[in-house]
């Protein structure tokens, strides 16, 4: 079948470590076609469907020149035999947007992953609310008194904004409240953003581990985001070093209980972040991770996810 990917640009993937990369090699593998946009290439006209200036692509093997062309044009969205979101964070107007053209290409036929009205119910810091017993003392708001008490009550707390990602504009506020009100300042713009808080996890030494879920079934081997020297967080992003492990009886526990759960909502692969038996986010927009899992363990993450992908279609 014909699988377009919605993306950033072509030219800015790291395909060493490029879950997107992984998912078309493993697709043009098994004799799909690959095609790719970008979500500002989404356009629907009053009369027409929504379509999208896409490229046509065959992945070639060599890394300095990871794959050629072979045709573009305009093509409408529910003529692929699927559509695979993976604009990367963050989650802003331009996303959301994206996610209305797309959910639009759905109601005309077009089979989209992640399902767009999923992508907008569950905002990656924020879903967590919804499974309490699986994660640590957490407040949402934008009042800084409120954050205060939060701190004088936990002691030992993270600070972080609701848009964020790869670990930006995270804070750490231990025992002597040092600069807190300067970093709640920061984060709420003075009461205008809301904010997440959460105490802090001593289990973060061991790692910020990535569980992924495909078709509502665990992974069964995580990254570990190990913090390196002074640095509270584990992105990779931000220098954490990623270790793949099996899957810890919590992990499997929140897994199992999240994956069906999400699945039934459309959400064909979904990204929980865990800290110790704590879970601490559920990313859903742009999940990563499968080539240092694979890389680390063998086992093919993204040979399951175009099964799942098979199977959804």
């Amino acid at each position: 079948m014909e699988i377009l990917f919605v993306s950033d640009p072509l030219a800015s993937f790291k395909i060493y470590k490029d879950t997107t990369f992984a998912m078309m090699r493993e697709a043009q593998r098994r004799g799909h076609a690959i095609l790719a946009c970008e979500p500002q290439q989404l356009v629907w006209q009053r009369g027409g469907v929504v379509q999208a200036q896409v490229r046509a692509i065959t992945l070639t093997g060599d890394p300095k020149t990871w794959f050629t062309e072979t045709a573009s044009g305009v093509r409408s969205i529910k003529d692929f035999g699927a559509v695979v979101m993976r604009k990367d964070p963050p989650f802003d107007s331009e996303f959301f947007y994206a996610t209305h053209l797309l959910e639009q290409a759905e109601r005309e036929g077009a089979r989209v992953f992640n399902k767009p009205r999923a992508l907008r119910d569950h905002p990656e810091k924020l879903a967590i609310l919804e499974f309490p017993q699986f994660i640590g003392p957490t407040l949402v708001t934008r009042e800084a008194d409120a954050i205060k008490s939060f701190h004088a009550e936990h002691q030992d707390i993270i600070l972080k904004p609701l848009d964020g990602m790869g670990g930006m504009g995270i804070f750490r506020v231990k025992e002597d409240g040092l600069n807190l009100g300067g970093i709640i300042e920061t984060l709420n713009k003075d009461g205008a953003e809301t904010v997440m808080v959460q105490k802090f996890l001593p289990a973060i030494t061991e790692g910020d581990k990535r569980v992924l879920v495909i078709g509502g079934k665990p992974v069964p081997f995580c990254l570990a985001r190990i913090p390196q020297g002074s640095e509270v967080r584990g992105n990779l992003a931000v220098g954490g070093k990623g270790v793949a492990q099996p899957l810890s009886e919590s992990d499997w526990a929140i897994a199992n209980a999240l994956g069906p759960i999400l699945a039934a909502r459309g959400l064909l692969l979904v990204g929980l972040d865990v800290i110790g038996d704590s879970l601490t986010e559920i990313n859903v927009t742009s999940p990563t991770c499968f080539q240092e899992i694979t890389d680390q363990t063998g086992f093919d993450v993204a040979a399951m996810f175009v099964d799942a992908l098979e199977a959804a279609v």
